[in-house]
């Protein structure tokens, strides 16, 4: 997959940005990640934001972000348009390669245009309903999709939003969601039918990997409707694909206010109940974590006595930052930063190594 990230290019990106501390690059499935990326979720839905992420990514860039994150429901579409646009950018002047970049986006929530003349109840309409693409009973709380055809439109629909030939990551956004309508068992049926749809994008070259992107499933009890069993996540990819299935990633929040996947033992692979993060590594699966600094929550008022635990960084989004990413098993943090402001701040916690696993236990254990 030439238009892709590449395991060597994205490796010499790393080696390239050489105000970075050790740590900072980390690999997963082959690939080098910063331990930062840049999240999309937040904003108006105008130009003027646009312009703001616009620079906000080719800022990153320079500083050593090479993870750019988001979904094409974000700002109706417009965050997907606005990371195509600024990569694309950074390409034609030479700051970055394709392959260098590593791309992710989501399917699973309708999605409307922000730019569309339609509101959205008759953008979904047209667009959804009167082609075919899905049907009434496809969707659940009148919200969620991800029957095959639905999934096929919207990949499409992304790779022409961010301009490009492959999508890195292609998450399956809150499958949860399905839980709170249909029976577990037509759920994994329907996990199933996505996997193998998802399995052949792969071949077509559309993506290179995919994954589940959650809010609740991997972080609550096995007995809550919404709970997500990675093992049988695994096992159904492992039906549809073999061993070399590409469903590598999952994405879930956690930061010290909500540091479930660390600590909450919820799922059972291999004889013994480990928690997710755990979990994920036995069964060669890649977690990044969102919500790094709770949306801003932690930047304002991360807590006083945690302060002087965490050295070399001067704001409480770098130490919320920080020890997000020092954390066993977390490939990456994924911040929200749509102001070249925001990106100088985050991406200055990169010029400190990681904490200590040790430092990181100790911050958990006074959280408690």
């Amino acid at each position: 997959m030439r238009f892709a990230a590449l395991p060597e290019v994205t490796e010499y990106f790393g080696r390239r940005h050489k105000k970075t501390a050790e740590g900072h690059f980390r690999k997963a499935q082959g690939l080098t990640f910063s331990s930062i990326g840049l999240g999309s979720y937040l904003g108006r839905e105008d130009a003027a934001t646009d312009k703001e992420y616009e620079a906000a990514v080719l800022r990153a860039l320079e500083l050593g972000c090479n993870h750019y994150d988001t979904a094409i429901n974000y700002r109706g579409q417009r965050s997907e348009r606005a990371i195509g646009a600024a990569l694309h950018k950074a390409f034609a002047e030479g700051k970055a390669s394709r392959q260098e970049v590593i791309v992710a986006t989501k399917v699973g929530y309708l999605s409307v245009d922000a730019e569309s003349k339609h509101s959205p109840r008759e953008y979904i309409r047209r667009t959804f309903l009167d082609t075919g693409v899905c049907k009434p009973q496809d969707i659940v709380a009148g919200c969620h999709c991800m029957t095959p055809n639905y999934i096929r439109h919207q990949l499409d629909r992304s790779l022409k939003n961010l301009g490009l030939y492959t999508i890195d990551i292609y998450y399956l956004h809150n499958p949860e969601t399905q839980l709170s309508e249909v029976s577990r068992k037509e759920f994994l049926e329907r996990i199933r039918r996505a996997f193998e749809t998802l399995e052949e994008a792969v071949v077509a070259e559309k993506i290179c990997y995919y994954g589940t992107a959650t809010w609740n499933g991997y972080r609550v009890s096995p007995k809550d409707m919404d709970y997500l069993s990675l093992q049988e996540l695994v096992d159904i990819a492992r039906e549809v694909a073999g061993d070399e299935h590409h469903f590598r990633f999952i994405q879930l929040p956690y930061n010290l206010l909500m540091s479930e996947a660390f600590v909450f033992e919820n799922q059972t692979t291999g004889g013994g109940t480990f928690s997710i993060l755990a979990a994920a590594q036995q069964l060669g699966i890649s977690v990044i974590a969102s919500a790094s600094i709770m949306q801003a929550r932690l930047a304002r008022s991360f807590p006083a006595g945690m302060r002087s635990q965490i050295q070399g960084l001067k704001t409480d989004a770098q130490r919320a930052i920080q020890f997000v990413r020092s954390t066993p098993g977390i490939t990456a943090a994924l911040v929200g930063m749509s102001k070249v402001a925001h990106v100088e701040e985050n991406l200055q916690t990169a010029t400190v190594p990681p904490m200590s696993a040790e430092q990181v236990i100790n911050l958990l254990q006074k959280q408690r």
